[in-house]
This record gives C-alpha cells, sequence and structure tokens, in this order.
C-alpha cells in the first residue's frame, strides 16, 4: 500500500509540474509601449534682397497653417514675390505679388487657426486674410510689435500665428523702415521692391 501511495504521488507531482511548465510557456511577455517622438517644429531660412532671417514655424499647435506655408515653400510659390506692404510699428506683410504688384494665383483658402490662442507678438509670423476669418491663402504677416488687437477674443476671431523670427529681426526692421508709397490701388509699398529670393529648410 506504501508502494503505491509512493506511486500515485509520483505521477501527481508530475503532472503538477507538467501543468505548471505548459502554463509558463503559454505566458508571453508584456510589450512595453514606445511612443514616436515628437517630431521637432520645422524652422527655415528666408532670404531676401535686403538680408536673411530665420523662422520657427508651430507645426505642433498650427498644423494646417504649417503645412500649408511649407506646401507654397516647397512648389517655390514665395520666390520673387515681395513683402508689398510695410507699416512701421506694425507690421510687414508679404507673400503675395511679385515686384510688378501682380498678385499671384493661390491655392484654396485655409481654416483659421487662431483657436490655437497663440498671441500676435513682436517678431511672430501670422497669416494675412480677408474679412471672413478662413480666407487665408499665402499672404502672412510679421509683427513689429506687440499687436493685442489682432489677438483671437470674444469679439473678433483673430490672425492666426503659426511661427516666430528666431534670428536676423534686424532685418525686419531694417525693411520697416524703407520708405514707401502707393502703387494703383495698394498703399504702404516700398519704394524700392524687397524680394524673397530663397527659402530653405535648415533642420
Amino acid at each position: 500500500m506504501n508502494k503505491a501511495f509512493v506511486v500515485v504521488s509520483s505521477l501527481l507531482l508530475c503532472l503538477m509540474l507538467n501543468a505548471q511548465a505548459s502554463t509558463q510557456k503559454s505566458v508571453k511577455p508584456e510589450k512595453t509601449a514606445h511612443k514616436p517622438a515628437p517630431q521637432p517644429n520645422p524652422i527655415y531660412q528666408i532670404d531676401t534682397t535686403t538680408g536673411n532671417f530665420t523662422v520657427e514655424l508651430f507645426a505642433d499647435v498650427a498644423p494646417v497653417t504649417v503645412k500649408n506655408f511649407t506646401d507654397y515653400i516647397d512648389s517655390g510659390f514665395y520666390v520673387g514675390t515681395i513683402f508689398h506692404r510695410v507699416i512701421p510699428g506694425f507690421v510687414i506683410q508679404g507673400g503675395g505679388f511679385d515686384a510688378k504688384m501682380h498678385q499671384k494665383k493661390t491655392e484654396k483658402p485655409i481654416k483659421n487657426e487662431s483657436t490655437n490662442m497663440l498671441k500676435n507678438l513682436k517678431g511672430t509670423l501670422s497669416m494675412a486674410r480677408l474679412s471672413a476669418p478662413d480666407t487665408a491663402t499665402s499672404q502672412f504677416f510679421i509683427n513689429l510689435k506687440d499687436n493685442k488687437n489682432l489677438d483671437k477674443s470674444a469679439t473678433q476671431k483673430g490672425y492666426a500665428v503659426f511661427g516666430k523670427v528666431t534670428n536676423g529681426m534686424y532685418v525686419i526692421e531694417q525693411l520697416a523702415n524703407r520708405p514707401t508709397g502707393k502703387v494703383g490701388m495698394y498703399q504702404d509699398v516700398p519704394k524700392t521692391p524687397v524680394k524673397i529670393t530663397k527659402i530653405t529648410r535648415i533642420n
């Protein structure tokens, strides 16, 4: 009887060990989820006939506007366009006219991303538009001072900030001091055209 008990116990032990081994094989180690690293905001150098400056584009908070802007860059649209509206102590505006003040044909308007609540501070880039909010195409402006009146508020849609000048602000300020005049129906046009000659991504 003792021998029978030993045999049965041995069989039970073997069965338990086999079951434990099977369980261990069936349990797969958990995979660690790796989030993709956030992409850095694109940085571009804008070359003009008066000097160069560098801008960072806020792709993380203004993705629609930045894609629109970089699509125009990639197509070569901005090369040869001028800063056609210069108002000292306010803004310089460009991205829509050639040196003869002929307006270039653009793509469809985009959604106004002023809901990102970025402020129109000195040195920031914003999209120019018509009075309706979702009418921006290619034209942009650079703030020469903090323009709180251009920000989104309870009473107005505001102008979408999508970047900032990170180097070469002195070039912008020199441009802002150029003599301006009237060309046809357009006012505040620099008497000597300031052209964009090249835009290059540097990161």
